[in-house]
């Protein structure tokens, strides 16, 4: 991959001359993979994570990012890696002058199309992350996925298949989430992801479930300060496709931008390998990384604010209404709802409890 530094005297794990990219340390691997049960930390492909039809997400299937679903819920071997025609970034940084890209469509419990197609599968395929620390990851305990992320794909399964089991989980990086929704690989996206303008014109958004910002993360001694000046000069990493490489494409502060990585855990390992000063993500996925790594911290605020939601290819309208039905009743309750208990069990540890509530929904209809 570009961007990595190559010496000769850089050794694989068994202390053979490296080949293809730079060794990692056993305390670096620890850190950035082991914790969060990662398969790898550098993944440029797709892979299907059995989570359903059985329930299993003890293993990883890579596959090419369009791979059809075989029997079973698994992935059927494909070495293309297709990327397809779209990009989340290539469109990211196009006009953000739309009107409340939050505000969806009306909760609705009706069937249509795009639900009764998702029930004469038997099951969901959603689309997520397996490296996001309280968000989408695998246990190392007990190698299974969990995370809030993962909690509300387990809510829209069991109110539209009537079991939360139902699920198969496609892990896809960063920068295949709008293409993996346009190109029919997945169901829906639960995956942080931002809503925005760009994405809004290429696939349809839930109502936001989260707010969150972009913030940097940096080792806890740098003399990098925050989104400012001290950045300066400073090796800055980011993931493809991701609301920070559209932001620092708007202003760097004279950073030095690394090539973009496939998922945003990568640019913690390059930050613990020496790789990168800094990483620039949102600022609720980095608690978690700090809370990985105690050598790092957040550094200054929030410059920006994000709103996370489901995404779904935009010809679904009845998905998108179905799963604003479901977002509807996970909120409500107040300190009792379903939110606020996934909330307490994921992220309160790294964000604080009783400090975060749902954003309230808004609509366009």
């Amino acid at each position: 991959m570009r961007g990595w530094r190559r010496t000769p005297e850089r050794t694989d794990p068994r202390g053979r001359p490296a080949t293809g990219r730079p060794a990692r340390s056993r305390r670096g691997r620890i850190r950035a993979v082991a914790a969060v049960g990662a398969v790898g930390a550098l993944t440029a492909g797709a892979a299907v994570l059995p989570g359903a039809v059985p329930h299993r997400a003890d293993r990883t299937h890579p596959v090419g990012h369009g791979a059809p679903l075989a029997q079973g819920g698994r992935a059927r071997s494909d070495d293309s890696q297709d990327s397809g025609a779209y990009s989340d970034f290539e469109d990211e940084t196009g006009p953000q002058d739309c009107d409340s890209p939050e505000a969806s469509l009306r909760p609705s419990g009706a069937s249509g199309p795009a639900v009764k197609r998702i029930r004469a599968k038997g099951f969901l395929v959603a689309g997520v992350d397996q490296n996001s620390y309280r968000w989408g990851y695998r246990d190392p305990a007990t190698g299974r996925l969990g995370g809030f992320d993962i909690e509300l794909v387990r809510a829209i399964a069991a109110n539209i298949l009537g079991d939360p089991d139902k699920v198969v989980y496609r892990a896809i990086p960063t920068s295949q989430r709008v293409p993996a929704l346009r190109q029919r690989t997945v169901d829906v996206v639960v995956r942080t992801t931002t809503i925005n303008c760009a994405r809004a014109r290429q696939v349809a958004f839930s109502t936001a479930y989260f707010q969150a910002g972009q913030q940097v993360l940096a080792a806890r001694n740098s003399p990098i300060t925050g989104y400012d000046e001290t950045l300066r000069g400073r090796r800055v990493c980011t993931a493809k496709g991701s609301t920070a490489q559209a932001e620092l494409a708007k202003k760097s502060y004279g950073a030095r931008l690394l090539p973009p990585v496939p998922n945003q855990l990568d640019c913690l390992v390059r930050l613990q390998l020496g790789e990168a000063d800094a990483v620039i993500t949102d600022n609720a996925l980095a608690a978690g990384q700090a809370a990985q790594d105690p050598s790092v911290e957040l550094k200054g605020s929030p410059f920006t604010d994000e709103l996370y939601g489901v995404a779904m290819n935009k010809d679904d309208t009845d998905l998108v209404r179905r799963v604003n039905k479901v977002l509807d009743d996970y909120r409500a309750g107040g300190k009792h709802s379903r939110w606020q208990r996934a909330y307490d069990e994921w992220l309160a540890k790294d964000l604080g409890k009783g400090k975060t509530k749902p954003p309230k929904p808004k609509y366009k209809d």
